[in-house]
């Protein structure tokens, strides 16, 4: 996984919003990757409804928050949809944005690791931990890099 203070690698992809050109946000606001597992698993949709109910938190530091796994557009947009995740969900099947961020892969298993990385405004990693991280340890890293 990436360190703190690395520049963040630059993406385009398909979500379930549209293509996502990492490059048109980065310096305009903080970014919050998070890369989960599997969709419509019990830990990941543990994770993602945790950032769903803490919308306004995020929208408050203007930022965007991004979910990242190999899941086909189609299976994102039935998690989404099921759990009512008004971000955006990457598709990267082919594990490209996964390896430029240097997440490995969840032992004995061929699923990725689950890391929160926060990015700000110039461009670099502000935050990277594996795991399911507290909403509170995130708004704690956006109201840092905002202030």
């Amino acid at each position: 996984m990436l360190s703190k203070g690395t520049k963040a690698p630059l993406f385009r992809a398909e979500s379930t919003q549209g293509l996502i050109d990492l490059a048109e946000y980065v310096g305009t606001r903080p970014i919050v990757l998070i890369f989960y597992p599997m969709d419509d698993t019990p830990g990941c949709t543990k994770q993602l409804c945790a950032v769903r109910d803490a919308e306004p938190s995020y929208s408050g530091f203007n930022a965007l928050v991004l979910g990242v796994n190999p899941g086909s557009k189609e299976s994102h947009e039935k998690f989404a949809a099921k759990h009512g995740y008004d971000f955006p969900l990457v598709v990267d099947t082919n594990g490209e944005i996964r390896s430029q961020y240097e997440i490995g892969k969840t032992l004995g298993f061929l699923t990725q690791q689950r890391v929160v990385i926060v990015i700000d405004l110039e461009g670099r990693i502000a935050f990277a931990e594996k795991g399911l991280r507290p909403t509170e340890e995130i708004m704690n890293v956006l109201k840092r890099i905002s202030g």
